[in-house]
């Protein structure tokens, strides 16, 4: 007890919620002229990429979220721009290149092929390249009794078409043999398939199922990211982008995000001479070359 309040302060620290073994609840009597330095401690909070650990202070709660400059605007100044929705993704895109009129299960699988065809791709390729498939009859039974060779003439001249036509028999016998014709139904499954990767994994789930597991990260979405300062530094693979954006990007975005800015990306953000000058983020841009 203090002598010169005469007054002592019983401070209770409830066990916390969130960390690794939560802290056992505990009483402790101090006099008011003492100072105690806070002690910060790790925490895990839930971030829309499901992993996120931050720091938190005891008496401040948990610490703020990062997130890029002027995102809101930026995605409000593309969905502008897309609003048209004239893009080659808008038109031949994967979730336009299967026939709506097919069994859900061939559509499905339409949707998967027409991902696997797109790696390394213009849409414009893959979605000719679809037409012939669907005309020549794209179900697993009938690409299963198609020769290599014809097959590789159906889809040629997408991006690696012979290793593509390899994947594509490897992929269809799996799915014929373990999976009665459809397609897997996890992206954990899905990612096991010859020629799957999280970029096409994440798409299916979402364009086939219904079922926003990630966000779609392509050449157009890690470009424009990069260049936006969309993650907290430069990442080299759009995986790390992936994982950079899911980190603060709201989850009720995930889906749009893709097709926004793989459609912004085809027609303003280009690879190489982007059309700063025609752009509404131009004066918000970190990579902006408005002169």
């Amino acid at each position: 007890m203090c002598a010169s309040r005469g007054i002592s302060t019983r401070l209770q620290l409830s066990k916390r919620r969130g960390g690794e073994g939560g802290v056992p609840a505990l009483s402790e009597t101090f006099c008011t002229k003492i100072h105690r330095k806070q002690k910060t401690v790790s925490v895990a909070y839930d971030s829309p990429g499901g992993n996120g650990l931050g720091k938190t202070n005891e008496g401040e709660g948990k610490k703020q979220k990062w997130e890029p400059k002027n995102w809101e605007q930026h995605l409000s100044n593309i969905r502008e721009m897309r609003k048209e929705r004239d893009a080659p993704v808008d038109q031949m895109g994967a979730g336009k290149c299967f026939d709506s009129d097919a069994p859900p299960e061939v559509r499905r699988y339409q949707v998967l092929l027409s991902l696997m065809l797109s790696s390394q791709t213009k849409d414009q390729v893959t979605s000719a390249a679809m037409m012939r498939l669907r005309e020549h009859g794209l179900t697993v039974d009938n690409i299963l009794e198609t020769d290599d060779v014809t097959l590789g003439q159906l889809i040629y001249p997408v991006g690696f078409w012979k290793r593509k036509v390899s994947y594509i028999k490897q992929t269809t016998a799996i799915l014929k043999e373990d999976y009665a014709g459809d397609i897997p139904r996890t992206l954990a499954e899905l990612v096991k398939l010859p020629g799957v990767g999280p970029k096409m994994a994440h798409l299916v789930m979402d364009i086939a199922w219904q079922d926003i597991s990630g966000i779609g990260v392509d050449t157009h979405v890690h470009r424009i990211s990069n260049r936006l300062k969309w993650a907290k530094k430069e990442t080299k693979l759009p995986e790390e982008t992936r994982l950079a954006l899911e980190e603060w990007l709201p989850r009720d975005l995930w889906s749009e995000i893709n097709w926004l800015l793989v459609g912004f990306g085809q027609q303003v953000c280009l690879p190489v001479n982007p059309r700063c000058s025609e752009c509404l983020n131009r004066d918000i841009c970190p990579a902006s070359r408005k002169r």
